[in-house]
């Protein structure tokens, strides 16, 4: 790349490097893993950087790679969840905590128990606030599939929070 095109994306990176990261923080769960997959999502935006025509679509472009990236990454050997019967130490948390906090935590811990394909489309749809069309073309699927994995990852998010948020059980 060029000078020109070497500072077009340092700006786009500096603008968007937080989103980003913040994106991939709700869909695994670990500021550390949301890293890796921020820079490993900018890395495919810099190789591809001379071919991109519309630079109106990085968003789309980075958010794509960036979900592949998290189900790819979810599929790896070393990092499948293995249950265990007892907790490690936890840290003990301070009794002030605020009502949003207590439910922010409860709302990422029930996400990172939906598979990572319907936790994609409910933070893709939910979180980024993406609607069925925009969801289906940055995760390269069908607007059904979008809506049949938002059904099936709400009714996963519901059954692993059970009573912990009355606010997102089903009315029946």
């Amino acid at each position: 790349m060029d000078q020109r095109e070497e500072q077009e994306f340092a700006e786009y990176f500096v603008a968007r490097r937080d989103a980003v990261r913040r994106t991939a923080y709700l869909l695994c769960g670990d500021w550390h893993r949301a890293d890796d997959l921020a820079q490993t999502a900018f890395v495919a935006l810099h190789r591809r950087w001379r071919k991109v025509r519309d630079k109106g679509a990085l968003d789309a472009y980075v958010r794509r790679t960036l979900v592949r990236a998290s189900i790819d990454e979810s599929r790896r050997p070393w990092r499948r969840e293995r249950t265990v019967e007892e907790f490690p130490d936890t840290p003990v948390t301070d009794a002030e905590v605020g009502e949003s906090v207590a439910t922010r935590e409860t709302l990422l811990a029930g996400l990172a128990k939906v598979p990572p394909r319907q936790r994609a489309v409910l933070v893709l749809r939910f979180l980024e606030g993406l609607d069925v069309a925009a969801t289906a073309a940055a995760l390269k699927c069908t607007e059904g599939t979008v809506k049949s994995q938002t059904a099936r990852g709400l009714e996963a998010l519901r059954t692993s929070l059970g009573d912990a948020l009355d606010d997102l059980r089903s009315a029946s």
